[in-house]
């Protein structure tokens, strides 16, 4: 897909961070967009800062840990748009706990939304991706789809999956030479709302962490790169028909660092953890 003009996306989790700069920026490029998120309000605001570029526009209330809601989403959005080429699986959110102080409701609710909404997301679509004749799948995984860190192993198994899960659907379409790609983001630090968002348990202090309340604090020092920034580089990763795309310098180095030491990277993690931490 070398370019987005005239194309329809659909975005979840666009109400803020990279769902809202990659509704911007492809409304930028000449592309309709359908966007999705639970909280309405930023939702209203995307579709305003989207709508100003001319193009057509729509969105909705969805929670993707919901199947029925992401089905009935998709058909609205061909049928609102009559076609639908890119869907960007793109909500998520974060939970701190350790292994042992992990609460399964919360581990549920993470599950339920960083991979469920991404497997709902996909097949729901792809059908219309398919019947479009030039579709893409863009996956939103993580650095942290790439290597274990500590307090994060509900995340961790999350964006492990999606990996997986995207993986395997990219070598099946190239398998059966559908008109359809797939593509695994893998962000690092993205400055986002996520880790303000994110549900922390008080099990995190057994790993080092002082204050649970300045927590979010601490993980968003460590944020770099944009959310406009980050979303260029997914944009450009799908016109390029990357499998993967790594957004942020830190994400580069530790996918290095886990391909050359597979399993000794754990305790340059552990330093790094600490240093997090401090």
């Amino acid at each position: 897909m070398k370019s987005f003009s005239n194309k329809v996306a659909a975005i979840t989790g666009a109400g803020s961070g990279m769902g809202r700069s990659l509704a911007v920026k492809l409304a930028q490029r000449g592309c309709h967009v359908a966007i999705s998120d639970i909280d309405e309000g930023n939702l209203a605001e995307t579709e305003r800062l989207a709508g100003v570029h001319g193009v057509k526009v729509t969105s909705k209330r969805v929670d993707v840990s919901k199947r029925d809601e992401v089905y009935a989403w998709a058909d609205e959005v061909v049928a609102d748009h009559g076609k639908c080429n890119l869907v960007f699986n793109n909500a998520g959110v974060g939970y701190g706990a350790s292994v042992e102080g992990c609460e399964y409701g919360d581990a549920e609710w993470v599950v339920g939304i960083n991979f469920w909404g991404v497997v709902y997301g996909t097949k729901a679509f792809l059908p219309h991706l398919r019947a479009s004749g030039d579709g893409h799948v863009v996956n939103t995984s993580s650095l942290f789809g790439l290597l274990g860190f500590p307090g994060q192993s509900t995340y961790n198994a999350t964006k492990f999956a999606v990996r997986g899960f995207t993986e395997a659907l990219r070598i099946e379409l190239d398998m059966m030479n559908a008109p359809v790609s797939a593509t695994s983001v893998h962000p690092g630090g993205i400055k986002t709302n996520i880790a303000r968002t994110a549900r922390m348990n008080k099990s995190v202090m057994d790993l080092g962490v002082k204050d649970i309340a300045k927590s979010h604090l601490q993980i968003e020092k460590q944020f770099r790169v944009s959310a406009d920034d980050a979303a260029e580089v997914i944009l450009r990763g799908v016109q390029r028909n990357a499998r993967r795309v790594l957004v942020g310098t830190d994400a580069k180095i530790y996918d290095l660092v886990q391909r050359v030491i597979p399993s000794s990277y754990q305790w340059l993690v552990i330093k790094a953890a600490r240093f997090a931490m401090q």
